[in-house]
């Protein structure tokens, strides 16, 4: 019976026991993901590859800015072997230790990271997905206005923006934060419009304002403030590299401000985008242009201008419509196209000739530096232009009107004095 009893408790405790160590087990890691060729992959072979095996040079034969070309391999054959790294000739020339050619020549060898990450793709059978490496950057696809998301808190949501956030946050498992108190949204709210805190009686006056809009009223009058357009005008004078003076060892000042207050005007007027780019862009190209449209581009005169002795005046020509082929690409195009002046851009898609076909545009503009002693006083005339302000513009409208008056009445013909008596 002892005996029974003890085979009965050993059934028993085996799958007690074996359930206590499934128990305790580590859970199984999760799976892993497969290597993306696009994102992961494509780039190193950019970075490394192309400069000897891409689009333009083709060193052995072999070729890894095409998809067909770099499976098919070069002369010492096939490179790449879908599913069987370590027999692959890439995965051996990039981790090779040996005296034999290790890939890249001349250039910073791969990092373990990076070889592994190559190994991995191979092993997964070297997907690449057709046109992968002529995919357009996302930058450059033209955007689209998706579907408002649903979601659950529809209470939260007073505008569209509200859903897409909220959406990410319940994804998240998040709530939003409750509202800031009144004192904190106008303190934000001046110093995001404005960019100047409120005054104590403006905060007092809105915190008794009970009206269920009352923030949305603060909103619009700080739109119709002119400090609304000055702050907004910070960031993009910055960006247009505005200057009151020309930079350099002398650093004189120049009259560029008409420009900084079209700005600044262009924003308080809520001016649409497409108008202030064009304006800026070649405003004095434009049809009977108006004397605003010419002083708005003055943002190709934001250069900086060097008078002092000795500059040689070709250089500085040259530099000058860099600055602006450079400044044009970052404002206008988001993007930077200063690599393209010395060689092929490795990364986005400009090349060295279009960097020079944009230069070409602003090399047909006479650029002429105001002040420059080189040059002579009709010159500098002609690097300017008469800008009255609208204060000037009344008085010479009021003086015109005079004189076309006194025109139409016509002038009476002067009189004869008699002669004038001296005492002798």
């Amino acid at each position: 019976m002892r005996s029974v009893l003890a085979l009965w408790v050993s059934y028993i405790g085996l799958p007690l026991a074996l359930g206590g160590l499934a128990w305790h087990a580590p859970a199984p890691p999760p799976p892993q993901r497969k290597v993306d060729f696009a994102r992961e992959i494509l780039p190193i072979f950019k970075a490394s590859c192309f400069p000897c095996h891409g689009p333009e040079r083709r060193q052995g034969g072999l070729r890894l800015s095409n998809r067909e070309e770099a499976f098919k391999g070069g002369i010492s054959g096939r490179v790449i072997i879908p599913g069987d790294a370590e027999n692959s000739l890439l995965v051996k020339r990039i981790s090779s230790d040996e005296e034999g050619p290790r890939m890249p020549k001349g250039m910073t060898a791969l990092s373990p990271e990076q070889i592994a990450l190559i190994k991995r793709w191979i092993n997964e059978g070297a997907e690449w997905p057709e046109g992968a490496e002529n995919a357009v950057h996302w930058a450059f696809v033209p955007p689209k206005r998706p579907p408002v998301p649903e979601v659950k808190n529809r209470a939260w949501v007073r505008n569209p923006i509200d859903a897409f956030i909220l959406h990410r946050l319940e994804q998240e498992g998040l709530s939003p934060a409750p509202e800031a108190p009144k004192e904190t949204l106008i303190r934000r709210l001046y110093l995001d419009l404005t960019g100047l805190p409120p005054s104590p009686e403006e905060v007092d006056a809105f915190l008794k304002d009970k009206r269920p809009d009352a923030y949305e009223r603060l909103v619009d009058k700080l739109l119709s403030s002119p400090h609304y357009g000055e702050r907004q005008a910070i960031v993009w004078l910055d960006l247009a590299r505005y200057a009151d003076t020309d930079g350099f060892e002398k650093d004189l000042r120049r009259t560029m401000w008409r420009y900084r207050d079209w700005v600044i005007e262009a924003f308080n007027r809520d001016m649409p985008f497409d108008q202030f780019t064009i304006e800026q862009i070649a405003g004095d190209l434009l049809p009977n242009p108006t004397l605003a449209q010419r002083i708005a581009t003055g943002f190709h005169r934001n250069t900086m201008q060097n008078l002092e002795g000795g500059v040689d005046q070709a250089e500085a020509h040259e530099n000058k419509l860099y600055d602006r082929v450079d400044t044009t690409a970052t404002v206008w195009l988001g993007v930077t196209m200063n690599c393209a002046r010395c060689h092929d851009h490795k990364y986005d898609p400009f090349k060295q000739k279009e960097y020079y076909q944009l230069l070409a545009f602003f090399n047909n503009s006479k650029i002429y530096p105001v002040g420059d002693a080189n040059i002579g006083e009709e010159k500098w005339l002609e690097a300017q232009i008469p800008a009255p302000t609208p204060e000037q513009e009344r008085q010479l409208a009021a003086l015109e009107a005079q004189i076309k008056r006194l025109e139409q009445r016509g002038v009476p013909e002067p009189a004869t004095l008699a002669p004038v008596a001296t005492s002798a």
